[in-house]
């Protein structure tokens, strides 16, 4: 089939793209999961970050995602979703999304981590559903955008220097060629690929892989973020507790009921979240809990504000307003992806991406907090706007060629997955070192040889990717934390950019 833009992707910020493209040209939506379900973008419980009160600034936005991000992020880009965040969140109201609001109509505001006033914009905690609803209800209306669940991409389609479509695969293992002259990645991160995340388990990288193979450059994939507050249960993956949590002021504390942020950080529960994960991880490594108190903060407000945090909690067998809720750090966003500029071109002509399988350089080494769910909303709408002025849909000149092996269409993933990302959580966590990457790169070679299954070898490539990525930088910086170089190095202070090789795997 022929279609004008392909965006692989249905969260937050292929929704965004495919408003934004000129109704005049057709879109195609292609989801691997079922419509507006198991998704980062869904899963989202914290808010929106936007300078909304009289107080702050687009400046003051822009100025807290700099301080955050260890050095290295994009001040263009970071001034660029300050900007036009407000504006986003409008856009949003517009279409029905219900923030909460203060007694006299106003949108509440709520305080995370290392922003400096208050500006996050919210639906209780499940801000991420009721923006994904309203988008997907939205481009229902359209009458120019297909949205398709159940369809995953095992390949891009490529012309000589070009970009030209995708391989979608069905359930069954059905190919469709899918020819288009715009094609958007909009496919999520690969906190999946952790055996401790908060993310869906379908979160492999699988756009990051797909970019790989067809030789488009590459950045910033050591920089993983772990979210410091993960509810400590036997589920997979374990649940969120947002960050709003703490901004509302719960206070972290051991089992013998020490803070265990003091002397660490002089914001302790707020501080950036690279630093808290740190601080959690260590007392887990020295055989000790973390437990999140709530009670003297929110105590019988709870259950109001956090609702589906209070339901969580509760049907593992804790009640938030009498006992403190039991937390580890696990991986949360990929920072690093796809190399874009800030309308999420890639280095391959015809290729773009946005939301977390880009880097536009925006979160640098570390995301602030609630920045994720705007970042797909302003730089997806970018993305739209830019693809819109492609040609009409071509002629088919010729068969395209697959920019990557098409493979097996489906098999088992139990298995090797799971070694996968036992491997990833161990030698890829909250803190590095030389030795366990090096066996972690070696095992992602042999599965990534010997798998049977696309999306296997897929997600070993990207374990390579990261691995050799977090290996090559030689120090620690934001969410890249080395026990063998335990201190920022200057020389180090930039952004790292890799172009594979077009089709070939990791050697």
């Amino acid at each position: 089939m022929k279609t004008d833009v392909l965006i692989l992707g249905a969260g937050v910020a292929g929704l965004a793209a495919a408003l934004a493209v000129d109704p005049a040209r057709r879109v195609f939506v292609a989801s691997e999961t079922p419509l507006g379900r198991d998704l980062a973008s869904a899963w989202a419980q914290g808010g929106v970050a936007a300078a909304l009160d009289a107080g702050d600034s687009p400046r003051l936005h822009a100025a807290d995602t700099l301080a955050a991000a260890g050095g290295i992020a994009e001040p263009d880009v970071a001034e660029t979703l300050a900007r036009e965040a407000p504006a986003a969140i409008d856009a949003l109201v517009r279409i029905g999304v219900p923030f909460e609001r203060t007694d006299d109509g106003a949108l509440a505001l709520g305080l995370e981590a290392a922003h400096s006033r208050r500006r996050i914009v919210h639906v209780a905690d499940a801000t991420g559903v009721a923006i994904v609803d309203a988008l997907l209800a939205q481009a229902r209306r359209r009458p120019n955008v297909q949205l398709c669940g159940a369809l995953r991409a095992s390949a891009l389609l490529m012309r000589p220097g070009r970009v030209v479509g995708a391989v979608l695969v069905t359930p069954t293992g059905d190919q469709v060629r899918v020819e288009a002259n715009a094609v958007v990645l909009a496919t999520g991160g690969f906190g999946g690929l952790y055996a401790r995340t908060t993310t869906p388990l379908g979160a492999r990288g699988s756009g990051i892989a797909l970019a790989a193979r067809a030789g488009a450059t590459l950045a910033d994939l050591e920089f993983v973020q772990f979210h410091p507050t993960a509810l400590r249960t036997n589920a997979d993956p374990l649940p969120l507790v947002s960050e709003a949590v703490r901004g509302e002021g719960a206070l972290l504390i051991d089992a013998q009921g020490r803070r265990i942020m003091d002397g660490i950080d002089p914001r302790r529960e707020l501080a950036p979240r690279d630093v808290v994960s740190r601080a959690v991880a260590a007392v887990e490594a020295a055989g000790g809990r973390v437990f999140l108190d709530t009670r003297e903060a929110l105590g019988d407000r709870f259950a109001t504000r956090f609702p589906g945090i209070d339901a969580t909690a509760r049907r593992a067998g804790i009640d938030p307003r009498t006992q403190p809720l039991p937390v580890t750090a696990v991986a949360h966003y990929t920072i690093g992806g796809v190399a874009t500029d800030a309308y999420g071109r890639t280095s391959l002509p015809g290729l773009w991406a946005c939301g977390e399988v880009a880097a536009t350089g925006l979160h640098g080494a570390n995301r602030l907090a609630s920045n994720s769910l705007v970042e797909g909303l302003v730089f997806g709408a970018r993305v739209g706007e830019d693809v819109s002025g492609i040609a009409g849909t071509q002629a088919s000149s010729g068969a395209p060629r697959a920019g990557a092996r098409e493979g097996a269409a489906h098999g088992p993933l139990g298995n090797a997955m799971r070694a996968l990302r036992a491997t990833m959580s161990d030698a890829l966590g909250v803190v590095r070192d030389e030795p366990s990457m090096l066996r972690a790169l070696d095992a992602f070679r042999g599965i990534e040889r010997t798998a049977e299954d696309d999306r296997i070898a897929d997600a070993a490539l990207v374990g390579a990717l990261v691995a050799r990525a977090a290996l090559s930088r030689r120090e620690s910086r934001g969410a890249h934390q080395r026990a063998d170089y335990p201190a920022s190095d200057p020389r180090c202070a930039q952004r790292r950019f890799v172009a594979p090789a077009p089709l070939a795997r990791i050697s």
